[in-house]
């Protein structure tokens, strides 16, 4: 352990101890608050009055609030749209007390009941952002997977990657690189990439990796969704949307700090106040800094973050939400290997490469900064008890600005008969894109005679420019990876004294990397894209048990690419249906359900030479089937389903004629299942696992990806588990274990006809951690990649994935 970490641990110990000294005469005040028929009511506001003591119920109905002087106090409920309900409370020195309600929906009365504290801590039965409206899971035909706030914190999860491993079906494909464009991560889901482009169902643009910290939960909605979001920042394997911690009108929070491996440091802070008597407006924030050495032998990270968030409710029927995110993040893009593309590989799995993972070819001078913006208000107006008007605004930008690497392997080298020689090749990048999305909609929950309707209703504007002035790659240096280095510094760097062999050359600092800039051309590139768009969507009960979805969009989309030329202009009309029908033979508890979905790409025409090709719009095509349960009271709630995805329409580029057609088809099927239960007292456990099966067809033979599994779709076989125990017993309350990790079978992350197939191996990785609560402290102990196990992923690139970290985690809350 460094000094850096060896000194913020002893202060938190330090901090730990006197702040115990100040708590230990406090009470604390628990309990679930349920709707008639056992439904966990979200978001309810629970505080003392005339105090700042308050918390607001989670997605299962659970509240609690600490560190509380000994006394009697009147304990208020509130909630939109209900009566508050205000009910005397008396609390002992050192008391856990336990208070359970239902609040009768008829009379918006709360009478007291006794359930036990226990609940399915990362599971969430409803979502109001998959179907664009409030909808629970089990009456949803669409499959969905909800990643947690408290599942993030028992993991001590400090990058938004390792928060994605808790979700089946979904794998790291490329590294985010913080190129223009592009930068964020791209993830393998059923079968195809998409990258984290939404956040509360809205979109947001970024170049690099999300900050967790004002995460609450994580959706990762299965199949293509057009229908409700749009074809431009949705895959036609799913997309990923983040839903963020909101504001609540009680004062709470809470100060972390997280110390590890390779340097890591990490401090984050949640304050949550509400700003008048009446607490119809409080403003809550969010903010980390971050910093975290390479496990190679360079590389850096060094981010902050900050997230301001307001909500104000002027009237019973009005409310006003604002979500801010500033982020700033400095580091080096992780090294990647690109195989090469123009000639049969010379080797085809990690053992022929015999690569170093250690060595990361790069320098900490040569690092990129991209900070990224959002803005995001909400006007929600209920014009009557059937019908909510919501209004929504949204901007985001995100910039590019510093040195982007790779590495290639390239055919120049031909004498080198042994190993791989790789060019170095960087670019200056300056680009910068940003976005803005305004909806409207009308959301509606009525009758038609006996028959139940939810709808949605709305219009949708998306506008997205680029600015991008990056330089051009150049060439830096050559990296030699294999056992021949006689032969490499002989025949490439004329070497031939054994004392001076070298297996790399190049500068890696910004003066000598700026110098080789300096001859390159900037090619100054402006483009810009406008979507217009209309969408409705109702869910209709036939029965209570029988329901259907119908749902269909138009998108129009105008492309002025660059915008300095016109060939590339093109506009395009897209129609994306949607439907589902569930069926629930045991009401609330088990649901069989079918859905055919839709999802489309408008595809660019492509300029080669004095030829441009023209494209229509890609389709595709899912149809699902698939049964969900939610048992014991959300104890165990679970999704089994088998999906068949086919695109249309696909692109494909004929080598070596350099043409292109658009005669490809896509395949691709498999099952998912998940599980997330609370089977007893204190243990809680979240599991999935996915088979996909993918091909690519092609109308001529001469295409290289013919017939073959496509690069992209990452492992056949997937496997996430984490399970955790909270001790029941007095003796070792508060103190709790987890244990869990993630199975991939073999990648083929490079798979062509010509050039051949590169093979990652299978890897089992495992996790576990410790923790304890004593009254308002957690400290949690964290080991990743127990066995230390080499692993690998990629998309026709190699990327080493992290060895053996260790990390500690201390949390106050107030």
């Amino acid at each position: 352990m460094n000094t850096n970490i060896l000194k913020n641990v002893i202060f938190s110990i330090t901090l730990l101890f006197s702040l115990t000294t100040w708590a230990q005469d406090r009470a604390t005040l628990t309990g679930t608050i349920n709707l008639s028929g056992n439904t966990p009511a979200e978001n309810i506001s629970v505080a003392l009055k005339g105090t700042s003591h308050g918390a607001i119920t989670n997605a299962q109905g659970q509240y609690e609030i600490k560190n509380v002087k000994p006394g009697t106090y009147t304990l208020r409920i509130a909630a939109i749209g209900i009566t508050p309900v205000e009910e005397s409370v008396t609390l002992a020195s050192g008391e856990k007390q336990i208070k359970d309600f239902t609040l009768s929906e008829s009379q918006e009365q709360l009478n007291e009941v006794v359930i036990n504290g226990n609940a399915n801590r990362f599971a969430r039965t409803k979502s109001d952002i998959v179907s664009k409206m409030p909808l629970k899971d089990i009456e949803n035909p669409q499959v969905y997977n909800t990643v947690t706030a408290e599942l993030l914190k028992e993991q001590v999860v400090t990058n938004f990657e390792d928060a994605l491993k808790n979700v089946p079906g979904l794998d790291k494909l490329w590294e985010s690189t913080g190129r223009g464009g592009d930068g964020a991560g791209y993830f393998s889901l059923r079968g195809f990439a998409v990258q984290p482009t939404m956040v509360n169902g809205l979109p947001s643009i970024t170049n690099g990796s999300p900050d967790p910290q004002n995460v609450e939960r994580i959706e990762v909605l299965k199949g293509p969704s057009g229908t409700l979001f749009g074809g431009t920042l949705t895959s036609y394997g799913g997309l990923i949307n983040i839903t963020t911690k909101k504001p609540y009108d009680a004062f709470g929070g809470n100060i972390s700090y997280t110390g590890g491996t390779y340097g890591l440091n990490r401090y984050t802070l949640d304050v949550n106040t509400p700003l008048n008597e009446d607490k119809t407006a409080a403003v809550r924030l969010n903010a980390a800094y971050h910093t975290e050495n390479s496990f190679q032998d360079a590389g850096f990270r060094k981010s902050f973050f900050v997230a301001p968030s307001l909500f104000y409710k002027p009237s019973e029927k009005l409310t006003f939400y604002v979500n801010t995110e500033f982020y700033n993040n400095r580091g080096t893009n992780q090294t990647m290997l690109f195989l090469d593309r123009g000639a049969e590989l010379r080797v085809h799995n990690i053992d022929e490469l015999k690569y170093d993972n250690k060595r990361s070819y790069t320098g900490n001078d040569l690092y990129m900064n991209t900070p990224t913006f959002s803005l995001q208000a909400q006007m929600n107006y209920k014009i009557n008890e059937h019908w909510t008007s919501q209004t929504v605004f949204s901007r985001t930008s995100a910039k590019s600005d510093g040195y982007y690497s790779y590495l290639y392997e390239g055919t120049q080298y031909t004498d080198v008969t042994d190993g791989i020689v790789l060019g170095r090749y960087i670019s200056k990048q300056n680009s910068e894109t940003y976005g803005t999305d305004i909806q409207q909609n009308f959301i509606g929950d009525f009758n038609l005679g006996q028959f139940r309707n939810r709808i949605i209703v709305g219009v949708d504007y998306f506008n997205r420019n680029t600015v991008n002035n990056s330089s051009s790659y150049v060439g830096n240096g050559s990296i030699y990876i294999g056992d021949n280095l006689q032969q490499f510094n002989e025949l490439v760097l004329g070497i031939t004294d054994p004392t001076q062999y070298v297996d790399e050359t190049g500068v890696l600092n910004q003066a000598g990397t700026d110098a080789l800039i300096a001859g390159t051309p900037i090619s100054p590139l402006k483009t810009k894209e406008e979507i217009f768009s209309a969408y409705a969507s109702d869910v209709f009960n036939i029965t209570p048990a029988i329901s259907a979805m119908a749902s269909l969009r138009v998108d129009r989309f105008s492309n002025k690419g660059n915008i300095n030329v016109s060939e590339d202009d093109y506009n395009q009309t897209a129609f994306s249906p949607k439907f589902g029908l569930v069926y629930q033979p045991i009401l609330d508890k088990v649901s069989i359900f079918a859905n055919y979905m839709n999802g489309f790409s408008n595809v660019a025409p492509v300029i080669t030479g004095s030829r441009t090709f023209t494209f229509e719009a890609e389709q595709a095509n899912q149809f699902e089937v698939g049964t969900k349960l939610n048992l014991l009271n959300d104890r165990i709630t679970a999704t089994f389903s088998y999906y068949d995805i086919k695109v249309d329409n696909t692109v494909l580029e004929i080598i070596p004629q350099v043409e292109y057609t658009q005669g490809g088809k896509r395949y691709s099927k498999g099952f998912e299942a998940s599980l997330a239960a609370n089977p007893i007292d204190g243990l809680n456990v979240i599991a999935g696992y996915s088979y996909n099966d993918s091909e690519l067809t092609a109308s001529t033979a001469t295409d290289e990806f013919a017939n073959r599994r496509p690069e992209s779709a990452g492992p056949q076989n997937l496997v996430n588990f984490w399970a955790s125990y909270r001790f029941q017993n007095a003796t070792l309350k508060g103190f709790g274990l987890g244990f869990g990790g993630n199975y991939a079978s073999e990648n083929k992350i490079f798979n062509r006809t010509l050039a051949g197939t590169f093979t990652l191996p299978e890897y089992t990785v495992l996790n576990a951690s410790a923790f304890y609560t004593e009254k308002a402290f957690t400290i949690t102990l964290k080991l990743d990649n127990i066995t230390d196990k080499d692993y690998y992923k990629g998309w026709s690139t190699i990327s080493p994935q992290k060895p053996r970290i260790f990390a500690a985690n201390l949390t106050y809350n107030f």
